[in-house]
C-alpha cells in the first residue's frame, strides 16, 4: 500500500483538509513483523490524540511511530509526515529503521541536517513528504518560512524527554502553533523525565493529551522481553582517597566558610553541600541581594560562589571518578585554560590546596602534559572502583560461553575518566579490546569524535572488531549499538532518566547483566534517591492524577469517519533508494553507510487494497 494515492490517479480529498476521503475509513496495521498486542493498542491511541509513548528501550517505539506516521502519509496525500530525533546520527537511523517497516516510498522521504543547505532545503520541503531531520533545522526553516507548516500533519519527536525549557524540541512546537493547530503529536521516549515535574514540562511543551506507557514490569511486554539482572556494588573509598579527600575538604572549608561567613550560603556540613546547592544559593542572592551586604562589593560574593561551584564540581570528581580525574580539571584551572584567573590566584595562596595540587602532580602531571608517555608508566588506580571495574570485566569474559564475544558497554560521565578507563582495559588486551566513544566536542585532554568517527566505532562494535565499549553520554540514547550482554555504570546518576537509557542497551534479544559501582557514602545515596524518583515517576504516569494534559488535541479525521484497523502483510522487495533522495553532506561521503532496504507492494496488492476503499 505504499503509494495507494498516487497509483490510480489523485484520491478525492475533503475540502480544506488535504485528507482522503477513503483512506480515512482505515488504518493499516502491518503484520510482515509478528503482531505485538501494545506496539496496536500504542498506535491505534496515537492516530487519534497527542500521545506520549512510554517504552523501555529496545520493544519497538520506532516500529509504532512508523505505522502512525505511514497512516498519516495515507490520509493526507498532499501532507507532511515529520520525524525529529536530536542527533545527525540518530536521524540517520531512524531514517533507515522507518523505511524498512513500512512501505513509505523512498522517493517521497527526505533527510535533512546541518549538512543539507538551506537552499536545498527549500526545494525538499516542495517536493518531498516524509521527512527525518533535527529540531534545530525545522526551527531555522520554521523562521525563515521555508518550512509549509499548514502541510504538517504529523510530528514525531524522539527522545523526547529532552523537551524541556527553551529546547529545540519546545521551540518547534511553539513556532508550529503559530500557523495551525490541526497536526498530531506522538512523542518517544524510554522514560518522560527525571521527576514528574519534569514529565509534566515535557506533556506541556509538546502539547501531550494522553500517555501510553509499559512499565519495565508490565505483562504486556514480559514475552518481548529479556530479563536483566540488575547489580549494586558499593565500594569503600580506601585510605588513600580519605586522606585527600580530608584535605580537599579542608579546601572546601576555607572558601565555602566564607560564603556562609556573610550569609549567602546556609550554615550546613561542609561535606554535605552539593554544587547545585551552591548554584541555588546564588541565584537566591542574585534575585535579593540582601543590605547587610552592602558593605561588601558584589563582585567578591559573586567571585567566592564561582570559586566555590568549581570546587564543589572537583569534589564531585574526586569521590566519583579519582583523583587522576581531580587533577586534570584542577590543572585546566591552574595552567590559566579554563580562564578562571581570581579561582587559580585565590586557590595559589591556599597552603592546603598547594599542597594537595603537587601531590597530585607528582603522580599525574605526564597524563596532561605528555599523554604518549603516560602508557608506559605502571597503570595508577585513581579510584578503588577501578579496581572493581577490572575484576567484573575479567570474571565476564573468563566465564563467557566459547564461540560468544560477550560484549560489555562501560558508561562514565566523563570524557577523562573514559580515557582512563580505557587504558587500563588496554593492559587486558587480547581478551579484552576496548574503544572510547565520546561526543562531538574537543577537550584540552582528550578529543572528541565526529559523527562519522561515531558511526565507525559503532559498525566495528557491532561486527565484533571490539568487544568492549567505554563511552560517555553519548552511547545512552538511541543509536542501534547491538546486543550487550554486560552494561556497567561506573558513576551514579541522579536523574532515573539517564540511567534507564544505559540499561536500556543490554537484555534486548538474550538475557543482560546490568553492574552499577558506587562509591560508598555520596553517590550511593545520589543513587537511592534517583531510585525513588524513579519510582514516583512511574506512579505519576500510571495514575495520571497528578499529570495535566493538553484539552485541545486535535481530531485528525472528520466527525463521524472511525477508521478501524486494517492488518496486511507487507511482501518484501529489496530495492536501493533512488538518486532523487537527498542525503546530507557528511551522510554521502560517509561509507559507513548500511545498504537501505524497501519493502515496496507489488501491483495485485495495491490493487487489493483499493478494493477496501
Amino acid at each position: 500500500p505504499h503509494s495507494l494515492p498516487q497509483c490510480l490517479g489523485r484520491p478525492r480529498c475533503l475540502p480544506g483538509t488535504g485528507e482522503s476521503e477513503a483512506a480515512g475509513a482505515i488504518w493499516i496495521y502491518p503484520t510482515n513483523l509478528p503482531v505485538r498486542p501494545y506496539q496496536e493498542r500504542m498506535a491505534g491511541a496515537a492516530l487519534l490524540a497527542n500521545t506520549l509513548v512510554c517504552l523501555p528501550t529496545g520493544l519497538g517505539k520506532t516500529f509504532v511511530a512508523a505505522v502512525v506516521m505511514y497512516n498519516f502519509y495515507r490520509w493526507f496525500p498532499s501532507g507532511k509526515v515529520l520525524f525529529l530525533a536530536p542527533t545527525k546520527p540518530l536521524v540517520a537511523q531512524q531514517m533507515e529503521a522507518c523505511g524498512r517497516l513500512m512501505g513509505i516510498p523512498w522517493r517521497d522521504m527526505a533527510e535533512m541536517t546541518g549538512g543539507t543547505q538551506a537552499l536545498g532545503r527549500r526545494e525538499l520541503w516542495n517536493t518531498k513528504r516524509v521527512f527525518f531531520l533535527t529540531p534545530q533545522i525545522m526551527v531555522n526553516d520554521l523562521s525563515r518560512g521555508t518550512c509549509p507548516a499548514v502541510d504538517i500533519k504529523c510530528l514525531v519527536i524522539d527522545e523526547a524527554h529532552k523537551a524541556l525549557g527553551n529546547h529545540a524540541y519546545c521551540q518547534v512546537v511553539r513556532e508550529l502553533s503559530k500557523y495551525t493547530n490541526q497536526f498530531r503529536v506522538l512523542a518517544l521516549s524510554a522514560t518522560p523525565g527525571s521527576d514528574t515535574k519534569a514529565v509534566q514540562q515535557v506533556i506541556s511543551n509538546l502539547l501531550i493529551a494522553q500517555i501510553e506507557v509499559c512499565a519495565e514490569d508490565s505483562p504486556e511486554i514480559q514475552p518481548y522481553s529479556h530479563e536483566r539482572q540488575v547489580e549494586k556494588i558499593v565500594v569503600p573509598l580506601g585510605e588513600e582517597l580519605v586522606e585527600i579527600q580530608n584535605t580537599y575538604i579542608k579546601v572546601l572549608e576555607a572558601f565555602a566558610g566564607r560564603l556562609i561567613k556573610v550569609g549567602v550560603l546556609s550554615r550546613r556540613e561542609i561535606p554535605s553541600l552539593t554544587k547545585y546547592q551552591i548554584i541555588l544559593a546564588r541565584d537566591q542572592y542574585r534575585k535579593n541581594p540582601s543590605a547587610q551586604h552592602a558593605g561588601i562589593h558584589q563582585g567578591i560574593i559573586e567571585g567566592d560562589f564561582a570559586l566555590c561551584i568549581s570546587l564543589y564540581h572537583g569534589y564531585e570528581l574526586l569521590l566519583q571518578m579519582g583523583i587522576r580525574s581531580l587533577f586534570i580539571y584542577l590543572w585546566g584551572i591552574m595552567d590559566g585554560s579554563k580562564g578562571l584567573s581570581r579561582t587559580k590566584s585565590e586557590l595559589g595562596r591556599n597552603e592546603d590546596f598547594i599542597k594537595l595540587y603537587q601531590q597530585l602532580q607528582d603522580v599525574f602531571s605526564d597524563t596532561v602534559v605528555a599523554p604518549e608517555s603516560a602508557g608506559k608508566k605502571e597503570f595508577v588506580y585513581s579510584h578503588p572502583k577501578l579496581k572493581k571495574l577490572e575484576e567484573i570485566v575479567i570474571e565476564h569474559f573468563e566465564s563467557w560461553k566459547q564461540g560468544c564475544s560477550g560484549e560489555v558497554m562501560i558508561f562514565s560521565s566523563f570524557r577523562d575518566s573514559v580515557q582512563e578507563i580505557a587504558e587500563m582495559l588496554a593492559r587486558l588486551s587480547p581478551a579484552v579490546r576496548a574503544m572510547t566513544f565520546v561526543g562531538h566536542s574537543s577537550g584540552k585532554s582528550t578529543k572528541g569524535f565526529t559523527q562519522k568517527e561515531q558511526l565507525e566505532v559503532v559498525r566495528r562494535f557491532r561486527e565484533g572488531g571490539y568487544n568492549t565499549l567505554v563511552s560517555t553520554c553519548v552511547g545512552e540514547e538511541g543509536l542501534d549499538i547491538g546486543e550487550v550482554d554486560l552494561i556497567v555504570c561506573f558513576d551514579a546518576q541522579r536523574s532515573p532518566v539517564r540511567l534507564v537509557q544505559r540499561m536500556g542497551r543490554t537484555g534486548r534479544r538474550r538475557h543482560g547483566r546490568i553492574v552499577v559501582i558506587l562509591a560508598q557514602g555520596r553517590e550511593e545515596r545520589t543513587y537511592n534517591q534517583s531510585q525513588c524518583n524513579k519510582r514516583s515517576i512511574h506512579k505519576a504516569i500510571s495514575g495520571n492524577k497528578t499529570l495535566h494534559f493538553y484539552q485541545h488535541s486535535p481530531r485528525m479525521v472528520p466527525e463521524g469517519i472511525n477508521p478501524k484497523v486494517h492488518k496486511m502483510f507487507i511482501s518484501a522487495e529489496e530495492q536501493e533508494p533512488s538518486s532523487s533522495r537527498m542525503l546530507s553532506k557528511e551522510r554521502r561521503s560517509s561509507s559507513l553507510q548500511h545498504r537501505s532496504i524497501f519493502f515496496p507492494l507489488p501491483e495485485f496488492w495495491v490493487l487489493f487494497f483499493w478494493g477496501f476503499f
